[in-house]
């Protein structure tokens, strides 16, 4: 039976004496918290992203903050000189697992799922940055943990909590531009270094620097700079370079509005890919099973189509001369049978090509519940957290997940994490065959083998160029496996696989 607070103290004061239950107790007992109380919130990765998600959680009592690097995270330490610092969250977990709510990560990508599964099986709420993994297997586990303990989750994804996702899907779903077989999508990232070669010397380790723990269940090497902070984007073992960044923001509407899952073909090309770093530009395309219908619009195959470093898709005729396709910072252009569609990034200012059609364009009714606050600025408002913290306060029974949930999340981030194989892969020469259910692919053999740079060096002797570029073999299988589920290293391990 789900109990209401008033019932549940009400029953409890019959039955015990009791006169005062707390809160909690409340929470702890019943899988909630009253809205009228307040999340204990613990911090892990605050330095960057995650201060700024605190802020936007700073109606909750943020009692925690973990970072590796406390030198970054200072500021975060001075914005809540009560919350007890860690550098460990594996201590914070020990120490203060019985006192928290929730638990908000935006370590490194490569850490993500490691802390957020722990936390779920604790019976902890979870927001975590994008991408929500590093890995496909990762993203499966999340979404499986989250649908077992039944927490509240989030993936900050924060355009998803705006308007604009939510006005394309009606859009598109309207039948307004008619079928949908053909998206291109694309970001003006990376604006941090690519296409490096791993470091041959080491540095001195900083002080303020918990070097190991920064490395979590990422292979043993020296410390140097040009891993942390920030730059970690641009290696493969602890980011997923502009696209794992920002499709996440970018591909929110279209996996949204085409009602999307997994893709069953995937290809990648790219400036040169080595086996460390991503690289400077690329390009993937994704093709999509038919689906059903969705509301008056039949879901055809589509492909979705990622260009970064500066790639883009050709101009569409019907933009105008002068007219930017898209935003300074990237944007969405669908292709329908009656017309086409582009957005800025993370969907924004959605218009019909060519745009004089949207002078006698007729809004469909909304049917999508919108986001208190999920409009204007979308870096002045807390929308997408305190849409994660309402769902928190929701009994499991009850609960409206907030949208970005890792039911949904979960399967949106291993689309984008495939783009990712598909680059690395590209010395296969070939389209890859996906398996979404069983997270394989199912035209890569046993013998196939791959090239990839592994040393590519360039000087000027007497004025003549010297290139030094060399190649390691892989088996193709072997590599593909251990790239769709990481081997954990440092005594890091990941819960069970939940079985359905």
């Amino acid at each position: 039976m789900d109990l209401t607070r008033r019932k549940f103290i009400k029953e409890s004061t019959a039955l015990a004496g009791f006169t005062i239950v707390s809160s909690h107790v409340l929470g702890k007992t019943l899988g909630y918290v009253a809205p009228s109380d307040k999340l204990n919130i613990a911090g892990i990765g605050v330095g960057g992203m995650g201060r700024r998600n605190l802020a936007n959680m700073n109606t909750e009592n943020i009692v925690a903050l973990c970072d590796v690097d406390w030198k970054y995270a200072q500021k975060t330490f001075q914005d809540y000189p009560k919350a007890k610092q860690y550098k460990d969250w594996r201590k914070l977990f020990d120490e203060m697992g019985n006192s928290i709510d929730a638990v908000m990560v935006a370590t490194p990508d490569h850490n993500h799922a490691v802390i957020t599964a722990q936390a779920i099986t604790l019976g902890k709420h979870c927001y975590t940055q994008k991408p929500l993994s590093h890995s496909v297997y990762e993203s499966r586990l999340l979404t499986k943990l989250a649908a077992k303990y039944k927490v509240a989750t989030q993936m900050g994804n924060q355009g998803n909590s705006f308007d604009w996702c939510r006005q394309v899907a009606e859009w598109i779903q309207s039948d307004i531009i008619g079928e949908v077989a053909e998206v291109h999508c694309w970001t003006n990232r990376p604006i941090w270094p690519q296409g490096l070669m791993q470091p041959s010397d080491a540095m001195p380790v900083p002080e303020t620097l918990s070097w190991d723990l920064f490395l979590g269940p990422a292979s043993k090497r020296p410390y140097h700079s040009v891993y942390t902070p920030w730059n970690w984007r641009g290696w493969w073992d602890f980011g997923t370079g502009a696209l794992g960044d920002m499709a996440c923001h970018i591909m929110d509407p279209i996996y949204w509005a085409l009602d999307l899952k997994y893709p069953i073909k995937v290809n990648g090309s790219s400036t040169l890919s080595n086996l460390y770093s991503p690289p400077h530009a690329q390009m993937v395309q994704y093709t999509f099973p038919e689906r059903p219908k969705k509301r008056k619009v039949k879901m055809p195959e589509v492909k979705v189509y990622w260009y970064d470093g500066g790639l883009m898709p050709e101009r569409p005729v019907e933009l105008s001369p002068g007219m930017m396709l898209g935003d300074e910072n990237g944007g969405i252009l669908f292709i329908g049978k009656k017309g086409k569609i582009m957005t800025g990034c993370y969907g924004m200012n959605p218009t019909l090509l060519p745009v004089s059609e949207m002078e006698h364009f007729e809004q469909p009714t909304p049917w999508i519940p919108r986001i208190k606050g999920g409009n204007g600025d979308i870096w002045s408002t807390n929308a997408h957290e305190q849409e994660w913290i309402r769902a928190a306060k929701e009994s499991p029974e009850n609960r409206t997940e907030a949208s970005s949930h890792f039911g949904f999340s979960g399967p949106f981030n291993e689309m984008v994490v495939m783009g990712v194989l598909a680059v690395r892969l590209q010395g296969l020469h070939r389209d890859l065959l996906w398996d979404g259910e069983n997270m394989t692919f199912t035209n890569i053999g046993d013998q196939d083998k791959i090239n990839i740079v592994s040393v590519d060096e360039f000087k000027v002797v007497d004025g003549d160029p010297r290139f030094d570029r060399r190649f390691t073999e892989f088996g193709a299988k072997s590599i593909a496996n251990e790239w769709i589920k990481h081997t954990y290293h440092n005594g890091f391990q990941l819960p069970e696989m939940p079985i359905d």
